[in-house]
Formats: C-alpha cells, sequence, structure tokens
C-alpha cells in the first residue's frame, strides 16, 4: 500500500467513533421522518373518510312522521275484546 492510503486508513480509523455516531444519527432521524410522515397520511386519510360520512349523514337525514292511529286503533280493539 501507498503513504497516501495508509495515512487515509489511519484517518478514517480515528475517526471511525464519530462516523458511526453520525451514520446513527441520521438514520434515527430518518427513521423518525418517516414515521411522522406516515402518521400524517394515516390521520389525513381518517380525517377525510370522517369529513366525507359527515358531510354525507347530513345530506341523507330525512324525518318522515307515520301515522299510528290505526296500530293504535287495532291495539285498542284488541284491548277491548280481551
Amino acid at each position: 500500500m501507498s503513504q497516501a492510503k495508509v495515512d487515509a486508513y489511519k484517518q478514517q480509523k480515528r475517526n471511525r467513533g464519530k462516523t458511526m455516531k453520525r451514520e446513527k444519527r441520521i438514520l434515527f432521524l430518518e427513521r423518525l421522518l418517516g414515521i411522522v410522515i406516515a402518521a400524517a397520511v394515516v390521520f389525513w386519510i381518517g380525517f377525510s373518510i370522517y369529513r366525507y360520512n359527515d358531510s354525507r349523514t347530513e345530506k341523507e337525514i330525512s324525518f318522515t312522521e307515520v301515522d299510528l292511529s290505526a296500530v293504535n286503533d287495532f291495539s285498542n280493539a284488541l284491548a277491548e275484546t280481551e
């Protein structure tokens, strides 16, 4: 090996601790960023589904009055015959 290669290897060996710490920190930040982005996407999808369903139910809700007088008359007639 040439002297330049030996010197470069020694320099790398001296800075190996710093390099490993930097690589671990970068890997941690990449993972953290991925988790934050995934959580944001899941939240956005959930919120979109909630808003879609909420707006749809407001439009589709309609109340219909039911005349139960016939049922009441029938049950009263049954009660009278007993």
